[in-house]
């Protein structure tokens, strides 16, 4: 099968309220009940808009055309901040932290420096 390395973008029209989505591609409508769920995405400088659609598993479901795919495993927040968390190495939050150029030698000045240092980290920045 001979894909395009950029796929083109195909037409979405999403009419919803509250329990009830009809979702259209490329005006082809998807039949009800087969989507629990979906996310836009756009990062409107450098992108097309992505939409990202759960499915429940319906048997017989049949799906036709290129996409890009991405499978995922819903986690509670709270273990991906604790993981996150437990592949800090001290020493080196302790040195970035101190060596911030905003850290305030105020009463919690360390503290608001560390948890600045986590958030950009978290944020991937370096």
């Amino acid at each position: 099968m001979n894909v395009p390395s950029d796929p083109t973008a195909h037409g979405v029209r999403i009419d919803a309220q509250p329990g009830q989505a009809d979702i259209r591609i490329g005006g082809t409508l998807i039949p009800s009940g087969h989507v629990i769920g979906y996310q836009i995405e756009h990062s409107i400088a450098d992108a097309l808009p992505m939409l990202l659609l759960h499915t429940r598993q319906a048997e017989g479901a049949v799906w036709e055309g290129l996409a890009r795919v991405a499978v995922a495993v819903q986690r509670d927040p709270g273990e991906a901040t604790a993981a996150f968390l437990r592949g800090i190495d001290p020493a080196a939050l302790q040195r970035a932290a101190l060596d911030r150029p905003d850290l305030d030698g105020g009463k919690h000045g360390v503290t608001e420096a560390i948890l600045r240092q986590l958030a950009e980290w978290a944020e991937g920045k370096a």
